[in-house]
């Protein structure tokens, strides 16, 4: 298998096509081996099939150029799991309606690829989760299904994902990606399939290993961001501008690392990721504390914004309860078009709850559909200075670079800016206040 794979003469199968899935199978395709995409989603199979790309931040013509090849192949035909000598499971990890882990899409990739896994196959899961779902989880229903042994007739490994959405200084090729096996060949196969698309693999001594760093880094960045959204809120009560204080000590070349306040956190990863650990800590009769803390302060940050546009508004002699707000943003952070856990929902539902009449405008997302029971279905609304004078307050939540906020600025009766967007804007600072 080690021979083959250094030669790639092996198939890729990518169990998932999103926002992990697709960059993975490009790099792939581009360094000459056939992928094969399994997708429960046929839209996207059929836009892979003619060269076009969904996901904004991956350029159409990567995509047809990967097409070309006739190295990319996208099906919903889970029956042809058998077929790929590699199995990479890239789906999503969400949380339960009592924020526990929801492993619902892990389990079933895990149970499809189960009733079709051959010997020699390998089995990744990228998909971030608590340490132990390979190995307590995954391993139990491939041997059973199968009647193979993770030992011996296939290997089983944990390879988290690293994506970063349209960052412009590192890529799914240029992130190094850590490596852990359930035994130690399993993590040299591993290694070796990645080493084929990445710059460099970290291997380490087990997959509880590896789920452990993924949840370690998430964790830290959690934590941190915690940490200074409620220096944001300590320091809005005292006059200081928290932002000023930010470039102020970022000026220390050793021991800080700068983090920025926000409405509350989205992506897919670190405003759930923490709940994976603090859910199994209890199983070892461990109470993750400071992790859970950290957790509430994010997660109660969209109410902290709303109730500053309340005072906001108070200072302009309005009640928010029938005001027009303009939301600028609905994505979870700046040019994507990723909603997934954005802290703009929250903020939709919210100022809805309070009375507010509640328009956004995001130059990526052009539709927005509540689906989780609320009946909110909206549409982004274009951005002019006639429509901007229609609002009692503009709220800036995402700061995308293509908005021209001195114009915002300039247009608006009331700007709440979360994410000091405005920073740069001179003119009519006295309507921006700083949430």
């Amino acid at each position: 298998m080690l021979n083959r794979i250094e030669h790639k003469q092996f198939t890729v199968g990518l169990i998932g096509l999103g926002y992990v899935g697709l960059p993975l199978a490009l790099e792939f395709v581009e360094s000459g081996i056939k992928v094969l995409g399994f997708e429960l989603d046929a839209r996207k199979c059929d836009a892979l099939k003619a060269g076009r790309s969904y996901i904004k931040h991956i350029p159409t013509a990567r995509v047809a150029a990967a097409a070309a090849t006739g190295l990319l192949e996208a099906t919903t035909e889970m029956e042809r799991l058998g077929g790929p000598d590699v199995l990479l499971i890239a789906v999503p990890t969400p949380l339960n309606e009592h924020r526990e882990p929801d492993l619902g899409p892990v389990v079933a990739a895990t149970r499809a690829i189960a009733s079709r896994l051959r010997r020699g196959q390998l089995v990744v899961l990228e998909s971030t989760t608590y340490p132990g779902t390979v190995d307590e989880v995954m391993r139990p229903i491939l041997e059973q299904a199968s009647g193979l042994s993770a030992e011996r007739d296939f290997w089983l490994a944990f390879s988290p994902e690293r994506e970063d959405p349209n960052n412009p200084d590192f890529n799914t090729r240029t992130i190094p990606k850590v490596v852990g096996g359930l035994t130690p060949e399993a993590t040299a196969i591993a290694k070796a399939v990645y080493d084929h698309v990445i710059v460099r693999t970290v291997p380490v001594s087990s997959t509880r290993a590896a789920e452990a760093a993924k949840l370690l880094e998430n964790i830290y960045r959690s934590v941190n961001i915690a940490m200074i959204n409620e220096l944001k809120m300590v320091f809005d009560r005292m006059g200081i501008d928290v932002w000023e204080v930010i470039e102020a000590a970022r000026t220390k070349p050793f021991g800080f690392q700068a983090f920025y306040p926000g409405p509350g956190l989205g992506g897919h990863c670190i405003p759930i990721d923490p709940f994976y650990l603090t859910w199994k800590a209890k199983e070892f009769d461990i109470n993750t504390r400071f992790i859970e803390l950290a957790g509430e302060i994010n997660t109660g940050m969209p109410e902290y914004v709303v109730n500053r546009a309340m005072h906001a508004l108070n200072g302009q002699k309005r009640a928010i309860n029938g005001s027009r707000v303009l939301l600028l943003g609905m994505a979870y952070k700046k040019n994507i078009d990723d909603l997934r856990e954005s802290p703009s929902i929250k903020l939709v539902e919210l100022l809805r709850r309070v009375g507010a009449q509640v328009d956004y405008h995001d130059p990526y997302i052009p539709e927005y559909h509540d689906e989780h029971g609320a009946d909110i279905h909206l549409r982004s609304v274009p951005l002019t200075p006639e429509s901007l004078g229609g609002y009692d307050a503009v709220l800036i939540s995402t700061d995308h670079d293509e908005v021209d906020y001195a114009m915002v600025v300039r247009h608006s009766r009331l700007v709440v800016d979360t994410r000091n967007a405005t920073r740069g804007v001179t003119e009519g600072r006295e309507r921006i206040f700083k949430a």
